[in-house]
């Protein structure tokens, strides 16, 4: 089936990825791991390039259906943002075993560390607007703009974590999230202290 054959594709480039630097990898190769011809890859897939996006969609989606299967149910919409920064600022997203595969490769492709940075921002955004949305409806917090925070939102955290930009040194961190809680305090309008969870020591501890 050609869905099948799809899958096939990426789990081959996953598999190669585990030995190789993913610029060293060909589409012969990948076609090859597949057990099927190179002409089949390319109907599924315009580039080498294409099918690396498909690695990290996969991988992210995995990732982010255990974190929604993990939200305790029943929960305020606070609690479960606190959840949701918690899983980011320890980069489940991406460094759990589920993503071994890519963490392989961060610092050996800017462009693969850019595409990783780009899909948490896509695939987590839309948790976090209906969060957002969810808060709103509790009182607990008030925005009109949910799709357009929750996105800056990530984007914000998402580059605070990025040890590329940011040296991995938790004080400095903390100082920036303490910084950035009491701006989601006022721009959502919640009360005072509700984020404080993000500069909490022992999070980010284990975040970093």
């Amino acid at each position: 089936m050609k869905n099948d054959k799809r899958e096939k594709i990426i789990t081959a480039m996953e598999q190669l990825m585990c030995i190789m630097p993913d610029k060293e990898i060909s589409v012969n190769m990948i076609a090859e791991k597949a057990g099927i011809g190179k002409g089949s890859v390319y109907y599924y897939f315009d580039s080498k390039d294409e099918i690396l996006d498909a690695v990290i969609e996969r991988c992210y989606k995995k990732a982010i259906h255990e974190f929604i299967g993990s939200i305790p149910q029943g929960a305020a919409a606070l609690e479960r943002i606190k959840w949701l920064f918690y899983c980011m600022i320890k980069q489940e997203f991406h460094d759990n075993q589920k993503n071994l595969i890519l963490s392989l490769h961060l610092h050996e492709s800017v462009a693969l560390h850019n595409k990783m940075k780009m899909m948490a921002i896509q695939e987590v955004s839309p948790i976090l607007t209906e969060l957002l949305i969810e808060g709103c409806a509790e009182g607990t917090i008030r925005t009109e703009t949910s799709k357009e925070s929750a996105e800056m939102i990530v984007a914000v955290i998402t580059y605070f974590l990025d040890n590329t930009v940011f040296p991995a040194d938790w004080e400095s961190m903390q100082k920036k999230l303490k910084i950035f809680a009491t701006v989601l305090d006022t721009s959502l309008h919640a009360a005072p202290g509700s984020f404080d969870f993000l500069w909490n020591p022992d999070m980010i501890r284990r975040g970093l």
